[in-house]
């Protein structure tokens, strides 16, 4: 096993953020390529990226079937020297990842809200079951819930964002408009969420987080420590997204804890930066020094405000 290069004691008494039902090394590879090489031009060894998903515990036969499946998938392209290969990002992940990255940095910053809500009513047949599988997961991710079985509303994206999805999945039997509605009154839009469920996951992910920055904060955790901390709490932090309806705090009941979340999610992740970078730089640069030293942490502000491409980014 290797040894981390800077000389910080290990984070003895603190627990690791769990990883919310686990994340796939295909996952892991495009979260990681996202995070440290997103703002550089530039392909990356097979060899390096397997080393990184090992930190995880990924088996190198693991992470070469990712690395497989991302490129058959289109999600990486390829380029081989002599007996090296080498992977980066397709542009057009790029572009869902700079976005990604952009909608959970933003997400529980003060926003005013007109009242409006979008509401998608939709009906799929069942010989398209994937495609209504598909269009349940997209407009999850687009902040939508379920109100009902085949019409789902948001109070955060627009009808644009839910035509968008439709055209897609090439869905045309669907009905996209939107429209006001009380918030406090019995199975209003608002109760599509099961916020009592939410509040207690944000109650865990406070409770573990809190000595997690203690820790950072007090020199006790390791690069390779903080590399893995950092991805599994992107990795946990990223569903609240999804899950929180994003209204305004003076809709949601009182004391709803989301601002109090991301302030801590951006506190800590953006003070494992550094050290998880080193480990980072460690890793790749027992395969290439020069794609070691490309890679860069992201801050949550680089995330909300990194355009798709960059002109002039030093290397």
């Amino acid at each position: 096993m290797r040894s981390d290069s800077v000389p910080v004691r290990e984070l003895e008494d603190v627990a690791l953020p769990r990883a919310q039902g686990g994340s796939s090394p295909q996952h892991l590879l495009v979260t990681l390529l996202g995070d440290y090489w997103i703002r550089q031009d530039g392909d990356l060894p097979s060899a390096g990226l397997i080393d990184l998903l090992a930190e995880f515990e990924v088996s190198a036969s693991s992470a070469r079937a990712a690395l497989n499946r991302l490129l058959r998938r289109g999600l990486v392209d390829i380029r081989k020297a002599g007996r090296q290969t080498f992977y980066r990002l397709s542009h057009q992940v790029v572009e869902r990842v700079v976005e990604g990255g952009r909608r959970i940095a933003s997400f529980g910053l003060p926003t005013d809200w007109d009242g409006q809500w979008t509401i998608v009513a939709f009906s799929i047949p069942e010989n398209r079951r994937e495609s209504r599988h598909l269009l349940r997961s997209r407009l999850s991710w687009f902040g939508f819930a379920p109100l009902y079985d085949a019409l789902w509303v948001s109070a955060t994206s627009t009808a644009a964002d839910a035509r968008a999805v439709l055209a897609a999945l090439d869905i045309t039997s669907a009905t996209v408009f939107t429209a006001t509605a009380e918030t406090t009154v019995d199975r209003s839009p608002l109760s599509a969420w099961d916020l009592d469920a939410l509040a207690s996951v944000y109650t865990t992910f406070l409770a573990e987080t809190r000595p997690l920055l203690d820790a950072v904060l007090a020199g006790r955790v390791a690069p390779r420590q903080a590399l893995i901390a950092r991805t599994r709490l992107m990795d946990t932090y990223r569903r609240f997204p999804g899950t929180d309806p994003g209204l305004p705090s003076a809709h949601m009941p009182q004391g709803w804890p989301r601002e109090e979340a991301r302030a801590l999610f951006t506190e800590v992740y953006n003070a494992l930066g550094p050290l998880a970078e080193s480990r980072v730089k460690q890793i790749m640069g027992a395969h290439d020094a020069e794609a070691a030293r490309r890679a860069r942490f992201q801050s949550v502000e680089q995330l909300r405000d990194r355009p798709a491409t960059e002109e002039g980014t030093p290397a």
